[in-house]
């Protein structure tokens, strides 16, 4: 299997390129040269299959033969070892559950699957391997669980200064070793178009043997693919999902497309954003205009400039009617989340965070519309890393905190204070 650009068609790489070197010299994002359908031997028991099978045959039919069978198979096997559960919380609403790996969040998905990825395509290379990622809450926290002490690699992570949550801070800031964190005075936005100017200089790229773990990232897309399979075969046979999806970075949503290509019967797309929302205003009149994001209670979702809506053009090769046709965009605000963690607490005795919590609202939008649907919300991250805002809706002690969780409160945060020019990465590199 070869990647292209989104910027170029014509410009055919191979997955260690794709991967390792992340973007394309011409700023565009690698995707697949081919997304053929998954064949009707898979769809006879695909229902039976457990998550890391079903993601090994989606892994196996997005790159073909970039990876022979036994290796793919056990880097699905290691990475994903955890469950992504469908739970019902009321009349035609579901959540998926995609908290339940070691750094409670999705992310872990995509980071796990791209750390036993680069170690596979690296192993027979001499150089070290520097990880420089950006993120506006849970990425960080994934990338560095999963590189941890990870042999002939080093992770720099740029986080946006008070863009976090406490506890997501501390999860990429106290793990040391092979783990930098640099806190930046300036938004995720910043961090990221930081991240990508150093990708885009070629010489200090090579000089550093620099990667993402950002999104921009095929290799953190295709993992993301495996648990919409997986949350449409807990419906009934027959009902196809709508997905409602919290909305940043746009990752997850065009891992959704991927999974739509493969032949996943889907419904409907609902894209949630909380009050960064460039592409809802997209799908709403056409015009793609990125603004400087604002900080809110959903801070993952704090995106101005998704990156991966490149890629979600490309799959609909720039239609935007069709795109429109197929997903739907809406934005709530910080006290419509609050009111909607309240209630839903109130009336189903959920507990759900700041994220999923904007989902819930998209989907009660969607099913006033069109009622006799069947949503699955997509839960992003536990509501522990949100305990300052899950404790001033909810009241003191209202969420459990999960010991793995719990135990990076009294360590040490180590990071270092940096201004939003990406030459202040250079010192680090």
């Amino acid at each position: 299997m070869q990647f292209y650009s989104t910027n170029n068609p014509e410009l055919r790489v191979d997955l260690k390129e794709a991967v390792i070197r992340s973007l394309p010299a011409d700023n565009g994002l690698y995707m697949p040269e081919s997304i053929t359908p998954l064949p009707q031997s898979f769809w006879e028991s695909w229902r039976d299959m457990s998550l890391p099978e079903l993601g090994f045959h989606v892994a196996k039919q997005i790159l073909g033969d970039s990876l022979e069978d036994e290796v793919l198979r056990s880097i699905v096997n290691e990475a994903i070892n955890f469950d992504a559960p469908v739970v019902k919380i009321a009349e035609h609403t579901h959540v998926l559950e995609l908290f339940h790996g070691p750094t409670l969040a999705f992310k872990d998905f995509g980071a796990r699957f791209m750390a036993r990825t680069m170690a596979h395509l690296t192993q027979d290379d001499d150089s070290m391997l520097t990880v420089l990622v950006a993120t506006s809450g849970d990425t960080g926290g994934a990338v560095a669980s999963a590189f941890h002490k990870v042999e002939g690699t080093r992770v720099i992570i740029l986080y946006p200064k008070g863009g976090v949550s406490a506890l997501q801070e501390k999860q990429l800031t106290t793990l040391g070793h092979n783990i930098t964190a640099l806190e930046v005075d300036g938004s995720f936005d910043d961090c990221q178009a930081m991240v990508k100017a150093n990708f885009l200089d070629r010489d200090l790229m090579l000089k550093h043997n620099l990667t993402s773990a950002n999104s921009i990232n095929i290799s953190r897309l295709i993992p993301q693919a495996f648990y919409y399979f997986n949350a449409a075969r807990q419906l009934p046979d027959g009902v196809e999902p709508v997905f409602v999806i919290p909305s940043g970075n746009f990752g997850n949503l065009t891992a959704g497309l991927l999974a739509q290509s493969l032949g996943l019967p889907v419904r409907h797309w609902v894209a949630a954003t909380n009050i960064n929302d460039t592409v809802p205003r997209y799908l709403s009149d056409g015009n793609y205009d990125p603004q400087p994001s604002t900080p809110t209670i959903s801070n993952a979702m704090d995106v101005g400039a998704p990156s991966n809506f490149a890629r979600m053009k490309d799959l609909f090769e720039d239609n935007w009617e069709a795109m429109r046709e197929n997903i739907s965009g809406v934005a709530f605000d910080d006290d419509e989340t609050r009111e909607a963690i309240k209630r839903v607490k109130e009336e189903t005795g959920y507990t759900i965070d700041p994220h999923g919590a904007v989902g819930v609202l998209a989907a009660e939008a969607w099913l006033q519309a069109s009622p006799e649907s069947e949503t699955i919300i997509l839960e992003t991250a536990h509501p522990s890393k949100f305990l300052p805002t899950m404790e001033e809706v909810l009241g003191k002690g209202s969420v459990d905190v999960p010991e793995r969780l719990a135990e990076l409160a009294d360590l040490e945060k180590v990071a270092h204070s940096i201004n939003n020019d990406p030459k202040e990465i250079l010192k680090f590199l």
